[in-house]
């Protein structure tokens, strides 16, 4: 007989693996209405008129709103408008988009009219009778030469740099790629208008409950207390949930229009045309070498496309690239432009690393480059120039401190388990036998941890504790983790504490679950209101206690350092990726388990970017790959064979428990790995300009001698 029970890893798995989850589309809503947003058709063009009126007569339709009845009529004349983005950069006056456009379009797929029907099949029926008069304009496509929205520049060292005795450059082009979360976007708006004060409370898929529920209390004019936001299984959202889109207030709006519930699940079409994508930069860079085979200068080009409108991060991807380069190496002079710019396309946001794989990306494929140029071994240049251990705290070129790391410890034990010096010998007894194989690393450094989160514990009479947060999870783990950090603070077996987040009326206010910070700032204000607690039982209070904290840290830097090997088919040019060797520092790490699944997950992803994953438009604007019918995702059979992970430990001093984050990790030191390593496996050839996807038809053009 096939015994079933196991013993679950982390208390959150009985339901996740039994397909027992609570996601946003399972939450029950008996009477609600059901929306199905139309579309703009185009990506920019002057909306003349919208006939509703078959809509409206269609059987079972509720109501067709546009951006001139989304608002009650006592409201008539008030604009609302998409939250300002996070001014971590000066950014220029933007056209202000609405939920529903009004007058304009600006992008494929930007909603322009709200159906709302008794059930989802009447509101989709319905969606396809709204007639939309539009006339086109010219559109501006991703780095058409549009003027920049935000700048940044970063210039360090002496006005002449050292005398150079060779010099690498590279270009490199990061297409845009989608955040595949299991759950697609939606939101169940529940109106309660029965009794006083009319509230809601909002089932939504968040990284930010707090901050969505300031930003839906904001477009509906009400306080923060009138809105409750709930948010349950999330089923992955690697950036593209932090921020709001037009359809979560539309809908929000929506249902205080029509004092009822209103449910909100979209597509999977709509998520590749309209979705909020990440990525979408080129890089250009040039890295220069004295005789000795130091670092005399680094240029770098930064050009990121924003889309249509700012989400809230949109300029993070900018700033992080800016600021983190030169990596973990030393050089003597720096000089960094970037910009960015607005198009008529979706808008883009952070995505799983969000500015950090691209300075790893750029930095490593000119240390490699370079190395090929001077002749020097690549792991031997990167000896030559890393930040050494006792620098830190280290202030690099661009004003950021590294807490603290040995970078030069990572890329030894990456070499050792690797066997670097054995398999650059395999690698040319294989070249000689005809085989094309490339070797490559990376090395990465990954901000995170900066910030504020609280946290709430309760110690009842029965002994059992309660831990409330503002840092939710998507997967992660988090209420295994937490428990685990309440019961080392406390002193107790963690099967006794339960766990709280996702639900502003339950929880304390906080940032959120991204830029990899949960355990270093959730966590260590957990420890704060637990080690209160310790000191009022020793001082003799009795239970039940309660204690709140606030916890503000500093920006912990993980690193780590990434070796690939890759073989290319010589007929077809498809990539194997067949072997991962890796050795990461994300500080003290609280449940190793977890944080490996983090780091496969991330590389995961990181593979999918370097491989495969890439979204297009022609040059009408409109989305070629619109489905993952033409979009590639990475597969179970795509993972190399060999994966060989190590983490180590340099405790951040700060935060309380000495984290650093490791959730982005993979899918900063994996591309850039990996491009290395098809940069390698081609170098027989010359220097080839690879870019990502690393697709077969580029490997096949180069090794016949064709332009890429």
């Amino acid at each position: 007989m096939l015994n079933t029970a196991f013993t679950p890893l982390r208390p959150e798995d009985p339901a996740l693996l039994r397909g027992r989850c609570q996601n946003t589309g399972d939450e029950p809503a008996e009477g609600a209405l059901h929306a199905v947003f139309v579309r703009s058709p185009i990506p920019h063009g002057r909306l003349r008129s919208i006939d509703l009126q078959a809509a409206e007569s269609a059987e079972g339709v509720a109501a067709v709103l546009t951006a001139e009845t989304l608002l009650p009529d006592a409201e008539e004349g008030r604009a609302v408008h998409m939250p300002p983005p996070n001014p971590l950069l000066p950014v220029a006056p933007v056209l202000a988009i609405e939920p529903l456009a009004r007058g304009e379009v600006v992008y494929v797929g930007q909603p322009v009219a709200l159906v709302l029907a008794h059930t989802l099949g009447a509101a989709q029926q319905a969606a396809l009778r709204v007639q939309l008069d539009i006339e086109p304009l010219d559109a501006v496509l991703d780095f058409d030469g549009t003027l920049p929205v935000s700048e940044v520049a970063h210039h360090a060292g002496p006005d002449a740099a050292p005398a150079a005795a060779c010099e690498a450059s590279a270009t490199l082009e990061l297409p845009r790629v989608l955040a595949l979360s299991m759950e697609p976007r939606g939101m169940l708006a529940q109106w309660h208008g029965d009794a006083g004060e009319p509230r809601l409370t909002v089932h939504l898929g968040t990284q930010s409950p707090s901050r969505a529920q300031a930003d839906i209390a904001t477009a509906l004019g009400w306080s923060d207390a009138r809105v409750r936001v709930v948010t349950g299984n999330v089923g992955g959202a690697f950036g593209a949930k932090s921020s709001l889109c037009p359809e979560d207030l539309a809908i929000a709006l929506a249902a205080r229009r029509m004092q009822a519930t209103v449910r909100w699940i979209s597509s999977r079409s709509d998520v590749f045309t309209s979705g909020m994508p990440g990525r979408g930069a080129r890089l250009a860079g040039r890295l220069s070498l004295t005789a000795e085979g130091r670092f005399a200068a680094l240029q770098a080009e930064l050009q990121f496309t924003l889309g249509a409108w700012l989400p809230f991060s949109a300029v993070v991807p900018l700033r992080n690239t800016a600021r983190i380069l030169p990596g973990p190496y030393r050089v003597a002079r720096l000089d960094v432009r970037g910009r960015a710019g607005l198009a008529h396309t979706a808008p883009v946001t952070i995505y799983r690393g969000a500015g950090r794989p691209e300075a790893a990306l750029l930095m490593e494929t000119l240390v490699e480059q370079a190395a090929r140029a001077a002749g020097i071994d690549p792991v031997e240049l990167r000896r030559r120039n890393l930040v050494q251990a006792a620098d830190m705290p280290y202030t690099t070129p661009t004003g950021e401190v590294f807490d603290s790391g040995d970078y030069r410890r990572a890329l030894e034990l990456a070499c050792e388990r690797f066997g670097y010096a054995e398999q650059r010998v395999l690698q040319a007894q294989r070249r000689a036998e005809g085989e094309v194989v490339g070797i490559g690393m990376a090395l990465y450094v990954e901000p995170c941890g900066v910030g504020w989160e609280s946290a709430r514990v309760d110690w009842h009479t029965d002994g059992r504790v309660t831990v409330a947060t503002g840092s939710p999870a998507q997967g992660q783990g988090h209420a295994t983790t937490y428990a685990r950090i309440a019961g080392e603070a406390l002193g107790m077996d963690a099967g006794l504490i339960d766990v709280l987040y996702g639900d502003t009326s339950l929880c304390p206010p906080g940032v959120g679950a991204l830029a990899s910070r949960s355990t270093a700032l959730a966590g260590s204000a957990i420890v704060q209101a637990c080690r209160e607690l310790q000191a009022r039982r020793a001082a003799g209070e009795a239970l039940p206690l309660s204690a709140s904290a606030r916890f503000t840290g500093g920006e912990a830097w993980s690193y780590g350092c990434v070796i690939a090997r890759m073989a290319v088919d010589r007929d077809t040019g498809r990539p194997s990726v067949e072997q991962i060797t890796w050795a990461d520092d994300a500080g003290r790490i609280v449940h190793p388990e977890l944080a490996k699944g983090q780091l496969i997950g991330g590389l995961a992803q990181g593979l999918g970017q370097a491989l495969l994953e890439r979204l297009v438009y022609d040059g009408a604007g409109q989305l070629v790959t619109g489905s993952l019918m033409d979009y590639a995702a990475p597969r179970a059979d795509d993972m190399p064979a060999a994966i060989d992970i190590h983490s180590f430990a340099t405790p951040s001093p700060l935060n309380l428990l000495g984290a650093k984050g490791v959730g982005e990790a993979g899918c900063i030191g994996v591309p850039a790995a990996l491009m290395n390593a098809a940069r390698d496996a081609l170098s027989p050839v010359g220097e080839c300009p690879l870019q990502f996807p690393l697709t077969s038809e580029q490997f096949w053009r180069a090794m016949s001698g064709r332009s890429l």
